[in-house]
């Protein structure tokens, strides 16, 4: 038995069928009214189209085969990932790359016009610790605030 063979029900949704060969619904329909899929059944039993054990067969042999029910080749589009494969994650840049302690002057600045006597090292610190991602588009006010307030706190 192969692998669609046991996955195969008594009945499926249309749904179901479009699930099982992985198309969508509007272009599982389109399909169906070209005759490349054929039309599901109403069994009396129910009240809604469903595909039997044959027409899921059927189904699933074009979909493999790629010639449809009318005889014309039919081309299926691949799906390009899978949906559980992760993103990939912006890299952040390595504490060897931090900018170059000159850029920091305007904080360095008014930390020490604020009476706080530092090193351009020890600000450059503080701001690798408190700002990991860079200081870039933020206000400048708030990250000499911040900063003061990180070199003004006693280490535990």
């Amino acid at each position: 038995m192969n692998a669609p063979e046991l996955s195969i029900k008594a009945a499926v949704s249309v749904s179901e069928m479009c699930e099982m060969c992985s198309i969508s619904r509007s272009r599982w329909y389109e399909m169906v009214a070209s005759g490349i899929f054929p039309k599901p059944v109403h069994l009396p039993s129910m009240n809604r189209p469903v595909y039997d054990r044959t027409l899921q067969e059927k189904c699933l042999q074009i979909k493999q085969t790629g010639i449809g029910l009318n005889g014309a080749p039919v081309l299926f589009n691949r799906k390009l990932k899978k949906a559980g494969q992760p993103r990939q994650k912006p890299q952040r840049p390595l504490k060897d790359e931090r900018p170059n302690i000159r850029s920091f002057e305007p904080i360095i600045e008014a930390i020490k016009g604020l009476g706080l006597t530092t090193t351009p090292q020890v600000v450059s610190d503080a701001v690798a610790v408190l700002y990991p991602t860079g200081i870039e588009g933020l206000d400048l006010g708030d990250v000499i605030r911040n900063v003061f307030l990180h070199l003004q706190c006693p280490k535990k």
